[in-house]
């Protein structure tokens, strides 16, 4: 089978030389950063395949499977070029092209179609259609059938879920559709990729199972409803993977009665766009995190997914970080120390911007107190025998004055901030550039630039803030003899650019 490549990343000998070193190597840290297409052969595989190295002339660099499969290539069988971490450039960059791929991996054409999509992200959805041909070398639907099918394979190899229950659980309209996409993609069946399931090529994905459970919780109730279904799923890392420090983060900010957290496990319940959801996520060994949820509905396992690797920040280019940050002598020993240091995310972007404004000038386990105390007044209780769910931005808007303590200025902020939310003024998600979120933020009420800044960093994993007013950050700093000066260390941090936020990370972890 041959095929003509349509647009690709091969932008240069450079980069194509590049990729095709990595490849014959079978470097797999390079898996997920870049697609490999065999035109000889038809079919695309992750860099480290262990198949034969395939001439050069017979090779084009995809940045994404969509762009493969548009060329005519199916998945390899043997190295299974989904099962690895996601791409990195969707977080590194604020391009239109990886804003709408954060969009697309969260489920937005599911529930809104491409003209949602285009909406979400200020453009026409024929520019939009423009410029991901132009960038990824396929269009939003043909990108978001990718993502419908990676995820489809993932579930039908790493679960006992009915075949029927993948199908809607992955995105799909239809078994017709469903079926006939696993036999473009892939060259098979549904039921020939799982029972092929125990004598594939292991993979980082490739484990766990899922279970049929009858205790998740109703969208609009918040009660426990019947049909629900327990699915558990490995999420690979890219290597190297700080989890303790990250599931330690979570554990040291956990608010009482909304989340429990370790060194080694986080759990808690999260709103997702069908219903309500209870979350485990346990560290499983150092490249990988068990997520174990009970859903209402199958249709938001996609969505929580891909909420969960953008919280745990499974993605980053860890290696690049790393090598990046060492060129400093003072980061250095900071570094290997603490390979793979993580920036912690979010699940709630409103959840967010609240914890971080009623938090604001008062220690960690001071605003854990004072938001504990708010959310047991405002919050969903217990969910069964989990954790209840923090207020809602209609919530606190309502109610918010009643028990919200503080300066009066700062109360008024934070309801505010809740009534712009829940009347649709403000808008806050993954589609945003880092310029425009911090633009939102910071009209609004007593919203700052360090706050903007936090924020963009754990709504939308921007890895460039570094928060040089931050008093914990300034006196790492001068302990490790950095610039003691917001000034000062802003301009010695311009040497870390572009992952000024790890950075920070590091510093916070120093001080």
């Amino acid at each position: 089978m041959t095929t003509t490549p349509p647009p690709s990343i091969r932008a240069g000998h450079e980069l194509f030389e590049e990729r095709y070193r990595a490849m014959s190597s079978r470097d797999s840290r390079f898996d997920g950063q870049f697609i490999t297409g065999v035109h000889s052969t038809g079919i695309y595989c992750r860099p480290s395949c262990p198949a034969m190295t395939p001439k050069a002339a017979n090779v084009t660099f995809y940045r994404t499977a969509a762009a493969a499969h548009e060329a005519g290539l199916r998945a390899c069988k043997r190295c299974q070029p989904d099962a690895v971490p996601g791409s990195p450039d969707w977080n590194i960059h604020d391009d239109l092209a990886s804003r709408a791929m954060r969009l697309i991996a969260d489920g937005t054409v599911e529930r809104a179609g491409v003209p949602g999509l285009a909406r979400q992200l200020g453009y026409t959805p024929r520019h939009l259609g423009r410029v991901l041909v132009n960038e990824l070398g396929a269009s939003p639907l043909a990108l978001a059938r990718a993502h419908r099918a990676q995820t489809a394979r993932t579930l039908l190899v790493a679960t006992d879920l009915p075949v029927a229950d993948v199908a809607f659980a992955a995105g799909f309209s239809s078994i017709r559709q469903f079926n006939e996409t696993i036999q473009a993609v892939y060259e098979t069946t549904p039921s020939a990729l799982r029972a092929k399931r125990m004598n594939s090529v292991p993979g980082p994905a490739d484990d766990g199972g899922a279970s049929t459970s009858r205790a998740t919780v109703s969208p609009a109730t918040g009660e426990l409803p019947t049909g629900a279904t327990t699915v558990k799923l490995r999420l690979p890392a890219r290597a190297p993977f700080d989890g303790a420090g990250l599931m330690r983060f979570f554990a040291d900010h956990a608010i009482a009665g909304i989340e429990t957290g370790d060194g080694q496990s986080f759990r808690r319940a999260i709103r997702l766009p069908s219903g309500i959801a209870q979350l485990e996520l346990v560290l499983d060994g150092t490249e990988a995190v068990q997520c174990t949820a009970q859903l209402g509905t199958l249709a938001d396992l996609s969505t929580l997914v891909s909420r969960v690797r953008r919280f745990l920040d499974l993605d980053a280019d860890s290696l690049a970080i790393d090598e990046a940050l060492s060129a400093d002598p003072t980061l250095a020993p900071l570094v290997r120390a603490t390979p793979g240091i993580r920036l912690p995310g979010s699940l709630d972007p409103a959840e967010a911007l609240f914890r971080t404004m009623i938090g604001q000038q008062i220690s960690v386990s001071a605003a854990r107190t004072v938001i504990g105390r708010m959310a047991a007044e405002l919050g969903t209780g217990p969910l069964g025998d989990g954790p209840g769910l923090f207020p809602t931005a209609l919530q606190l808007a309502e109610r918010g004055r009643e028990v919200l303590r503080g300066p009066a200025t700062r109360v008024a902020s934070i309801v505010a901030a809740a009534e712009a939310i829940a009347s649709g003024d403000l808008v806050i998600d993954v589609g945003l550039t880092a310029g425009e979120l911090t633009e939102r933020l910071i009209a609004l009420p007593g919203v700052g630039p360090w706050t903007a800044g936090y924020l963009a960093m754990r709504v939308l994993g921007s890895p460039d803030v570094l928060l040089t007013t931050d008093l914990v950050m300034l006196a790492s700093a001068t302990k490790l003899g950095l610039p003691s000066t917001a000034r000062g260390l802003a301009e010695h941090g311009q040497r870390w650019a572009p992952w000024r936020s790890y950075a920070g990370m590091h510093l916070w972890r120093a001080r």
